[in-house]
This record gives structure tokens, sequence and C-alpha cells, in this order.
């Protein structure tokens, strides 16, 4: 196959605003073992890429400086070992860095196929928000059928994920978001009750939908600004999982006393960092527990607005201005 010799690609000269982003030619990336490279169709935006841009999430030392945790296209190269794709196989995949480009390598483990129905804008809103949500709700909280979950940032790209795994898997969700059209959008998506935190408050509401037990689970992206209330609407035994900190990380008055007398447990994490073998783990998971449901239609990513690929700066205004409901895609060509 043959392959142009540059590319163009987001550059990030130094950290600060959205407008610090350019678009420059650059020569293709080659895979690795066990990587594949991708032609670039969409790739999606995400709060982890604005925090990278402000200086806040170095990419790891092995990985792409260019911006980009997902993507969609088609494989146009093969690394040494890879056995499970073909060239000419279109995937979807979580990448360490490098989707803010026409080409892409990303680890082969971490590759799907398209959900059948799919076209590349909706397979690249899936990666990011679904490894997120599945390591950190399932995996880890371990939330089950039957169980109440509290979902804060219900609106968002992971919220409305979220919500419809854990509605799908069989729990009862309770969210917030900070608009009546984005409570009426998480309703729709599966939310038993949404709260507008700007008018309620979810401690009390949750305490009176469940009849004063509190929920199972807490999937928080605010941090420090939550963490008190949180562990308050947790129920005996429940799980606070922490994936982002979006209201600050450090957290100065809580009682911890709820831990104890709740048995609680407080757990948190990112996803760039882990391993390839539990990256592995997760994408396993995803397609014998998740895949099917979205090729029957049973959920499925929720787009807010699709972008040329030029806009990326205006993708990254929308992104910190939260008043998107779901994904904003980047498309490209």
């Amino acid at each position: 196959m043959s392959l142009p010799a540059t590319m163009r690609h987001v550059d990030l000269p130094t950290h600060g605003g959205p407008e610090v982003m350019r678009l420059v030619e650059g020569p293709l990336p080659s895979p690795r073992p066990g990587e594949v490279l991708v032609r670039v169709e969409a790739a999606g935006v995400n709060r982890p890429d604005v925090a990278q841009r402000q200086g806040a999430y170095p990419p790891p030392k092995d990985a792409s400086p260019i911006l980009g945790l997902e993507i969609a296209g088609e494989i146009v190269g093969l690394g040494a070992g890879v056995t499970d794709f073909q060239l000419g196989d279109r995937i979807c995949a979580l990448a360490n860095g490098g989707g803010y480009a026409e080409y892409c390598a990303v680890p082969a483990s971490q590759a799907m196929p398209f959900p059948k129905g799919y076209d590349a804008v909706k397979a690249a809103a899936l990666p990011e928000t679904f490894f997120t949500v599945w390591a950190n709700l399932f995996q880890m909280a371990g939330l089950t059928e039957g169980e109440t979950v509290l979902i804060h940032g219900g609106s968002s790209g992971i919220g409305t994920t979220a919500i419809q795994l854990a509605k799908s898997f069989g729990a009862t969700v309770y969210t917030t978001a900070g608009s009546a059209e984005k409570c009426a959008a998480c309703m729709d998506l599966g939310a038993a009750r949404a709260i507008n935190y700007k008018a309620e408050d979810f401690v009390e509401i949750v305490k009176e939908e469940t009849q004063g037990k509190g929920v199972d689970v807490v999937l928080d992206m605010i941090g420090a600004a939550y963490f008190d209330r949180n562990l308050q609407v947790l129920a005996k035994d429940g799980c606070l999982s922490i994936i982002a900190f979006l209201g600050g990380s450090t957290v100065e008055k809580a009682s911890l006393a709820p831990i104890m007398t709740k048995r609680l447990t407080v757990t948190g994490s990112t996803m760039r960092p882990r391993s390839p073998e539990e990256k592995r783990a997760i994408r396993d998971d995803l397609m014998t527990e998740v895949w099917p449901r979205l090729e029957s239609g049973e959920l499925g990513p929720v787009i807010h607005t699709v972008l040329p690929f030029e806009q990326v700066v205006e993708a990254h205004r929308l992104m910190e201005s939260s008043e998107h409901i779901g994904k904003i895609v980047l498309k490209l060509g």
C-alpha cells in the first residue's frame, strides 16, 4: 500500500489555551512491533486532551506527544507480530497519543473493529469513554445488576456512556447535570432521576429516591469539591470511583468517618498509564460484553458535534465551555 511521505497533524508548540494548537506537516509514524498504522478518518476530543494542552497531563515517555486518544479509520500498516488484523480493516482504537493526525500508530491490543452499521465518526466516539467507564464502573467499582449508581456529569461524553451502560446492565441510575436541557437528555438515556446541581442538592435528592439508603456506587469526575458529599450519599459497603478532578484534587475539609462507619471503598484511576495487558483486558471485555449491545442498537455514543479537523481550536473551546451534550468528534478528509 503506497503511503505519503508526510501527514498533517496538530502541533502543540507551547502549553496554553486552544489557540496555541496549529496544523503542521510532519513524518508519518512507523508502527512498532504489536502496533497497526491507521489512516485516521475521525478522532474524538476528550478532557484529557484539554489537560495535556494545558500542561497538566503529560504523555508517557514512549507515547506520541501529539494530542488525541481515540481514533477510527483504515489499517494501512502492520507492525511485527500483528495477527489479529489485516491491511484494509476498519477499526477504532484507544491511542496512547497521536490521534489528532492523518495517520496514527496504535497497539493492536487496543483496537476494535467498527461495530456493524457504524461509520468512522460514530466509531471514533467509542474508545476513550467506553474504556474508561468499563474499567472504573464495572471492573473496579464492581457495579452489578440491581444496584444503584450516581453518575456526575451525566451530559458529558463519559456521563452519557456511563448512564447507558449502567442501565443496560441492570442498575438504577441517578445523575447530575447543569441545566434542564441536560437533565432531560440524561433521562432520555435511561436515568431514573437527573438532578440539576445548580438548583438541587444531590445528596438530599438521592436520599429521597433511595429511601435514605444511598447509592452503591458513585462515578465522579469533580473530585475535591464533591468528596465530602459523595461519602454522604453512598450506602453501606459503597464505592466512590474518581476519574477526574474538574473541581480540584486537594480536599481541605471532609469527614472521613463515613469511610469507616459505612465500610466504604474509595478508588480511582487514569487510563493512559495503564499497562498494555490491562488495556487489552478492558478491550476484550468490551468486545464480549458491549459490542453486541452497540450492534443491536441498545446503546450507542451520543454525538453533540462533528467538526472538520481544521477546526480543532473550536472543538477545544466547545469542550471547555461544557455546553455540549455527549461527544465532540473531528472528521478528517
